[in-house]
């Protein structure tokens, strides 16, 4: 059974912290004519699952992310484990993207948010479109932050101890 501090807590902690509160604001980003395996190799060596995808003024144009990579080698978000081993097996996976840059391979696009909307509202957002981050941009649509799921559970948890 749960506490009523918990309950509480749990309604009210999200309203009450904007995403500027809890962003990360030193943004690694690429942009459109990027290597492909050079942004692959960014993810893995940074443990990260996603990078902004920005034209030379800092606005954001798009979002790549470790799922479009694997695209490149007909693995969908919507694949099973089962249909990865078939593939390993000999069969093919459908709609397999092709090319060597960022572009070809980016969503374009992406959901981007303001640094003064409530955590609440951005991890609805996350929820609904089954997103893992959203980049944050000013007033100009220039790219000033990124706001993860991860940075809202470290946000939460600081704020229950």
């Amino acid at each position: 059974m749960r506490s009523k501090r918990t309950v509480h807590l749990r309604s009210t902690i999200g309203d009450e912290m904007l995403v500027r509160d809890v962003m990360t604001t030193e943004v690694l980003s690429v942009q459109k004519l990027e290597n492909v395996v050079t942004v692959a190799h960014i993810l893995s060596e940074r443990g990260i699952s996603g990078l902004p995808v920005v034209d030379k003024q800092k606005h954001v144009i798009g979002i790549i992310t470790q799922a479009d990579i694997l695209s490149v080698v007909g693995v969908r978000r919507e694949h099973t484990f089962r249909d990865l081993l078939k593939n390993m097996l000999g069969e093919p996976l459908p709609e397999r993207r092709t090319g060597d840059i960022v572009a070809d391979i980016m969503s374009p696009v992406p959901i981007t948010t303001t640094p003064d909307v409530t955590i609440a509202k951005i991890a609805q957002i996350m929820d609904e479109k089954k997103i893992r981050r959203l980049p944050v941009v000013d007033e100009k649509k220039k790219l000033v932050g990124i706001i993860s799921r991860a940075d809202i559970l470290k946000a939460v948890l600081k704020n229950l101890t």
